[in-house]
């Protein structure tokens, strides 16, 4: 079986995170890597080298804000993966508590605040496991990655070629798959306006339509007449 590229899982999962000062300074070896290692193929190499070089350029809030719109502004391009399953539902915490136990269990153990299902923590523990069990573990996420990159490449951003990189890990194929149009955060988040129209199930707005339910008024009992 074709040895899985740890390194470069590394790599990846390095240039995923938040570009910061020292992210920066370490993209000449996170690209030494990436080439030495040589086990993705030229297209996957040369995208992510395409991915360094963007991350090179600019000033250091540049850098950092081109991510945020990124990552930050709607689920389409979340790097939490079960935001893309989940979203904010009951069931996201079960989901989250099996993943750590899986990483507890390989002896990973993360840091307070992290979550599991940030995809270069993900990406750090594949790159600790055996080939198959590693390659098993991206490709059950293929489908949530594949919706990424769509996005991604949606949006015109370099870290398509991050997520292509991942895909080709697990052995899958890069495929576009058609995504619902999304509201940003902030729409989807937002509150309707105090005494903005309300209904039985919750508010609504002026235009539309409330249901208006009429109830007989029960009859006086015998006993309450005088």
């Amino acid at each position: 079986m074709k040895r899985f590229p740890s390194r470069s899982c590394r790599a990846v999962a390095c240039l995923l995170g938040y570009p910061d000062d020292a992210l920066r300074a370490a993209l000449d070896e996170i690209e030494a890597v990436v080439v030495e290692e040589s086990a993705l193929s030229k297209d996957a190499r040369a995208g992510l080298q395409a991915l360094i070089r963007q991350l090179r350029r600019g000033e250091s809030f540049e850098v950092e804000a081109r991510y945020v719109d990124t990552f930050d502004r709607g689920r389409a391009t979340s790097l939490h993966l079960f935001e893309h399953v989940h979203g904010d539902s009951r069931d996201r915490g079960p989901a989250m508590v099996d993943l750590l136990q899986t990483y507890e269990q390989a002896g990973l153990y993360l840091a307070p605040g992290e979550l599991p299902d940030y995809l270069p923590v993900a990406l750090e523990f594949a790159a600790t496991q055996e080939a198959a069990v590693a390659r098993d573990f991206l490709g059950e996420m293929a489908h949530i990655l594949n919706a990424l990159h769509t996005a991604l490449v949606q949006r015109q951003s370099p870290y398509a070629a991050a997520i292509a990189a991942v895909l080709e890990m697990a052995g899958e194929r890069v495929q576009h798959v058609a995504l619902p149009p999304e509201e940003g955060l902030d729409d989807a988040w937002a509150e309707p306006p105090a005494f903005d129209g309300c209904a039985t199930k919750g508010q609504n707005r002026p235009e539309h339509p409330q249901p208006i339910h009429i109830v007989r008024k029960p009859a006086p009992s015998q006993g309450a007449r005088a």
